[in-house]
């Protein structure tokens, strides 16, 4: 006898069984698929790993990485659009904490591929800028060495090499715009360094 003679020949309680059993698996099926779409598009990437400098060159990137930190809802690392700017970000992370101070941070301010931004808290001063520049906690774009360019968001080591090389070929910046001359430093990142640095 088949399989489907024996359920034939089942009695209609047996039969009912079987379907609600058949029913639960596709609804336990469907829940799981909607909740990894959900958490897929709304938590912070855990990993990032790539060994091509290349790949995190600005101006070809199709998304950025920035890590939130300091008062907000969910600090992590999460994956925003190449044009995020830092409400996106803040938004990412679940929004404010209640002890936020949103006004020591520029909200309209776009973010750059690999940045940290951290959110203080009321009271708390706001986070001090790499060092190696002028007073006011600015970069100096003419006197800071790798390292320090390297603290500024979206600058890496070949970038901080860029930008040097470019100075002592070229004399020094004389305007903070005359960072776009540099290879690798398109209008966005431009954006994003302009509150950061000075000549």
């Amino acid at each position: 006898m088949s399989d489907l003679e024996a359920y034939g020949r089942a009695s209609p309680r047996a039969r009912l069984g079987v379907g609600a059993a058949i029913a639960l698996v596709l609804l336990a099926l469907a829940v799981t698929v909607g909740i990894g779409i959900w958490r897929g598009h709304s938590t912070p990437a855990e990993v990032v790993a790539s060994t091509d400098e290349s790949a995190f060159e600005p101006e070809a990137a199709a998304e950025i990485y920035v890590h939130v930190a300091g008062a907000v809802a969910l600090p992590g690392l999460y994956v925003l659009a190449p044009d995020a700017r830092v409400i996106d970000a803040v938004s990412a992370a679940g929004g404010l904490a209640g002890d936020a101070d949103p006004s020591a941070i520029n909200l309209a301010r776009t973010l750059a591929d690999g940045e940290q931004l951290v959110v203080p808290r009321e009271g708390e001063a706001p986070p001090a800028t790499a060092g190696g520049g002028s007073a006011g906690g600015l970069v100096n774009i003419n006197t800071a060495d790798a390292v320090t360019l390297e603290t500024l968001p979206g600058v890496g080591p070949a970038l901080a090499s860029r930008i040097i090389a470019w100075r002592e070929s070229e004399g020094p910046f004389t305007a903070v715009d005359d960072l776009l001359a540099v290879s690798g430093i398109g209008p966005r990142v431009l954006e994003s360094l302009r509150e950061l640095v000075t000549v």
